[in-house]
């Protein structure tokens, strides 16, 4: 009698009773079994056109966002910059037109121009990868090449570059395979040296010539979780041919290349005016695939980075504009932590300037200007949420205290 009970609540689609299948949900006039509510979602995705058959979200051309307005969305984090703003928006919406080409059939294929960006530190090279990550509609993901080594050597492999695109892409293979890689650091991969030493580099061209084939096109067997780690799991084959691959490094040093190169142009009776049109300030503008070559990159990787572009060092008034102007400027985050305490914080004009002149000082770009407002807040934010005030103002004279303060005790200390 129990038996018969149990076996009248059924699936009221496929009719299986709730002892043969994992879960059977309850409605108002029928119940649905776990299998059926799965091949409902499955009907419903392609229904909608949600997903096409390899399980990605189709791209629109309509709908993709056009170069200019991926640079009006990086102007809104990012403060100048202009020329590396416009080949990163035109690189990005030319990957996004080759995946469309790509299911075309049409004789002309549409090539893959990987980008490097040559800037010094805290210029806005990583942070235009991060922002402009927001706005895409591809997996993305940025990491470093400091750790990268040859397989076998302390460090991390090669493929988990690919490893890290995975996880943003949550094991979705196809979506991978039309994602966009940040590879930071990229100088720290750099030849150590001309002559050939008894010692191997491997952290440096060893890794150049291992991202070689990442970097051309070729099915690369990517361990899911890692490495080194997990040797016993299966490989995952992923295709690098439609993945975008977005380099960028500081090449401390390269000016100097730069400059040898220039000079070796400026002969004869013009050389007077050649040497005047060069602005020795900036010589980053100048630079070329050959100082790329001279500073250590292999000239095969060069040639799979077809699309160079540089950053300008960032003067005085991009500092100040980089201090208050953009959505996420160092100082509205200072406002917003301690407005999370109910506690107004204001700035004197004045003391914008007094930080703006000791970045421009240590000359550490955007990240300069970091290190200076947390030194002068530290020991507000400190004392600030236990007290009663519930406004904070810093004027000129306590900034100057505080970053005095901070100095001294450094002396001491060393």
């Amino acid at each position: 009698m129990a038996d018969s009970k149990r076996n009248k609540n059924r699936c009221s689609f496929c009719g299986r009773s709730e002892d043969e299948v994992g879960l059977l949900i309850t409605g108002i006039n029928g119940y649905i079994c776990n299998f059926c509510a799965m091949q409902a979602y499955e009907i419903t995705q392609e229904a909608l056109g949600e997903k096409n058959k390899n399980g990605l979200k189709p791209l629109n051309l309509h709908d993709l966002p056009k170069p200019a307005e991926i640079k009006a969305f990086l102007d809104q984090y990012v403060i100048g910059q202009d020329d590396a703003k416009r080949f990163l928006a035109v690189s990005v919406y030319n990957h996004y037109k080759r995946l469309l080409q790509k299911d075309a059939n049409d004789d002309v294929e549409i090539e893959k121009s990987n980008i490097i960006m040559v800037g010094s530190t805290g210029t806005g090279k990583t942070l235009l990868a991060r922002t402009i990550a927001k706005l895409l509609h591809v997996p993305f993901t940025i990491v470093d090449a400091t750790v990268l080594t040859e397989a076998g050597y302390v460090g991390e492999d090669i493929e988990s570059i690919l490893t890290r695109l995975l996880q943003v892409a949550d094991y979705n293979v196809p979506e991978a395979e039309r994602g966009i890689v940040f590879i930071d650091e990229i100088d720290k991969i750099a030849r150590k040296g001309d002559n050939p030493s008894i010692t191997r580099d491997v952290s440096g061209e060893g890794v150049q010539q291992g991202l070689l084939k990442l970097l051309e096109g070729s099915v690369v067997n990517v361990p899911p979780q890692g490495g080194r780690k997990h040797p016993e799991q299966k490989m995952i084959p992923v295709n690098t041919k439609n993945i975008l691959f977005i380099c960028g490094g500081a090449f401390d040093g390269i000016e100097k290349k730069i400059a040898q190169r220039l000079n070796t142009h400026v002969v004869g009776y013009n050389a007077v005016r050649n040497t005047a049109s060069i602005d020795k300030e900036n010589l980053m503008q100048y630079i070329a695939p050959q100082d790329l070559k001279a500073f250590g990159l292999i000239p095969e990787i060069i040639g799979r980075l077809p699309v160079l572009t540089y950053l300008n060092p960032l003067d005085r008034a991009a500092l100040r504009a980089i201090l208050t102007e953009p959505k996420n400027s160092i100082i509205k985050q200072y406002i917003k932590l301690f407005e999370m305490d109910g506690v107004k914080l204001m700035f004197e004009d004045a003391v914008y300037e007094y930080i703006v002149d000791k970045a421009v000082e240590y000359k550490l770009g955007a990240r300069g200007l970091r290190s200076i407002v947390e030194t002068i807040m530290m020991d507000a934010m400190f004392e600030v949420p236990s007290a009663p005030q519930k406004k904070f103002l810093v004027t000129l004279d306590y900034a100057k205290q505080q970053l005095e303060k901070a100095n001294m005790a450094r002396l001491q200390n060393a």
